[in-house]
């Protein structure tokens, strides 16, 4: 047998598997902290829209979460 053929079925190994899964739980992350702001009277402007974690911290994690799974689906699985 060849090493092809004794390949179990899996393309990505335990590791990328899970970089990958941290990656998708880092992005919703960054979502659920961007998400809300909405002012209860839409004629009175919120300070709260414009708040360092929605500008800052969000797309941060959001993009931190994009390259560990790029990388998760990059990395070479260990043999």
């Amino acid at each position: 047998m060849s090493k092809e053929e004794n390949n179990s079925g899996a393309v990505l190994g335990k590791m990328n598997y899970i970089l990958l899964a941290a990656g998708f739980i880092i992005v919703v992350i960054g979502y659920l902290l961007m998400a809300g702001g909405k002012a209860s009277d839409p004629s009175v402007f919120s300070e709260e829209l414009f708040s360092t974690t929605r500008i800052t911290v969000a797309p941060i994690l959001i993009l931190l979460g994009l390259t560990v799974s790029a990388v998760a689906l990059v990395l070479k699985p260990k043999e």
